[in-house]
């Protein structure tokens, strides 16, 4: 019985804690052939049906008296190996879906797409191999990484993690600049690209320090044979002043920019806006007015990660100095998807294409930034994190999403949550929604009562023989404060009603 009330919970604790192995040694061992670093990475990456599937209906793992898979597990050797049979066998439980003809591609700026999952401009595609490797292994496209006149000079070391209690990569920051291959390099790069991979399709993004360089980059990335020009116009940590998010603050810039781009192709053009400022909708507006076909959000986030109390450097620490960064990862995703929404609830970009980006791990986080406008998404960090393969999980969990809900194609979701966001004025003030609890899963931990008494309204009480919260309905303010702090889902959401109307349905609670 437990282990099917927290079933949910235990599979994605325990999935966590899987190092998430290259050539997993857990796969190697099993005596049953059974892909098992494939079944944990869909599991860690939501696709829940993707994993069931690739467990046969006699799942192998029950009564298996060998365990070598866990025999091999690198996590042995921290701690504890992870009990790869339990998650396994938890995972049949999801069920097989029939996964129907689903079609991923789409058209962004008049050009088809494969699928919308697009590596986005970084280093995660700037050079051929990485880029043909991604393409290989199912990425509909790439943003190459940011091509200037001048190769970058880059710091060593330039990358650092934010980590939050067992979580190592909550956030992350870069310091790094745009390619540090030569402008020559890179044209070969993208030429060679285009006549082995001719299907997908390859973004060029470039940056100039004035309007002649802007039009020569665009010229040339158009010889080249770019399908799309993305103008960096977000960079918040170049080592030149008067680059990158500095022209993204500055409408009269990305305008001006947005016209020298235009006059060097003919080819769809991308601005790629920043988010540190306030209101992404002038600059971007201003890149539209000026020829751009589409937008490109967000880049990263101008950031401090942390300060080491010893020394007092910050990092990523390069002799005891740091700069500003760029701050991505799971962690940006909220503001991504805010800005996200503010231009396409914007009547002058509502039509307007956009590439969306920041924080995309998983298929859902995907479908998330499409259901709020987006074409196409693009990734880097969670690639820098776990490779490439994630696009697998991407690619099977997006198609049984759709399959489940009856959608033929993923065009159907993009934009279908922007009439859900309205303004604040217009919510619905007038009744209250209070929490209900199931007190076969709560295990009396006494997490809901602390938040609410010493961060809400002191309207639970817990009770003295099982620990096990109890609602004072007339002090609950419906917050669900506890709701989102319960470590099993043992709260959820229950009837709204009107406290003035229905006072009965209160005490009800």
């Amino acid at each position: 019985m437990g282990k099917v009330l927290y079933r949910d919970v235990s599979i994605i604790e325990e999935v966590s804690g899987c190092l998430l192995c290259n050539n997993a040694p857990c796969t190697k061992a099993c005596p049953h052939g059974l892909e098992a670093d494939s079944i944990i990475r869909s599991i860690r990456f939501e696709n829940y049906w993707g994993a069931a599937a690739k467990i046969p209906d006699n799942v192998p793992c029950v009564g298996c008296e060998t365990k070598d898979c866990m025999k091999v597990c690198l996590k042995g050797k921290i701690n504890r190996p992870v009990n790869i049979d339990e998650i396994i066998i938890n995972a049949s439980s999801y069920g097989k879906e029939e996964l129907g003809k689903i079609d991923l591609s789409i058209e962004f700026c008049g050009i088809e797409c494969e699928n919308p999952f697009f590596l986005s401009s970084s280093v995660v595609g700037s050079n051929y191999e990485m880029v043909a490797k991604a393409f290989e292994m199912g990425w509909a496209g790439v943003a190459f990484k940011t091509i200037g006149t001048f190769a970058a000079k880059e710091v060593s070391p330039r990358f650092e993690a934010l980590r939050k209690e067992a979580v190592p990569f909550v956030g992350f920051e870069n310091i790094e600049q745009i390619s540090e291959h030569t402008l020559e390099e890179n044209v070969l790069y993208i030429k060679q690209l285009k006549k082995d991979y001719p299907n997908k399709v390859i973004i060029a993004s470039i940056m100039g320090r004035n309007e002649e360089e802007w039009t020569y980059l665009a010229k040339l990335m158009t010889y080249a044979g770019a399908d799309i020009i993305e103008c960096n116009f977000s960079c918040p940590h170049m080592a030149e002043n008067g680059l990158g998010s500095d022209v993204g603050q500055n409408p009269e810039l990305v305008a001006a920019y947005t016209k020298a781009v235009r006059k060097g192709t003919d080819i769809p053009v991308l601005a790629k806006m920043t988010p540190n400022l306030g209101n992404m909708e002038v600059p971007a507006i201003a890149a539209i007015n000026a020829g751009a076909d589409g937008i490109a959000a967000i880049n990263t986030i101008k950031s401090i990660i942390r300060v080491n109390l010893d020394s007092f450097a910050s990092a990523p620490e390069v002799k005891g100095k740091t700069s500003v960064g760029g701050y991505s990862g799971k962690a940006v995703k909220p503001i991504a998807l805010r800005f996200i929404q503010s231009m396409k609830s914007c009547s002058e970009l509502k039509d307007v294409p956009v590439s969306g980006m920041g924080g995309i791990e998983t298929w859902r986080d995907a479908a998330e930034f499409m259901a709020l406008g987006c074409k196409t998404i693009q990734v880097t960090t969670a690639v820098m994190q776990y490779g490439y393969r994630i696009i697998n999980d991407m690619i099977e969990g997006m198609k049984y999403y759709l399959s489940s809900h009856g959608y033929k194609s993923i065009r159907e979701i993009v934009g279908k949550a922007l009439p859900q966001v309205v303004p604040p004025e217009n919510l619905d003030r007038s009744s209250i929604c209070l929490p209900k609890f199931d007190r076969s899963k709560c295990l009396g931990c006494g997490r809901c009562y602390l938040s609410c008494y010493d961060g809400g309204h002191q309207a639970l009480k817990q009770d003295q023989s099982t620990g096990k919260p109890v609602l004072i309905a007339e002090k609950c303010a419906g917050c669900h404060l506890c709701l989102v702090v319960c470590p099993v889902k043992a709260i959820s959401q229950g009837v709204r009603f009107c406290k003035k109307l229905e006072p009965e349905l209160c005490k009800a609670q």
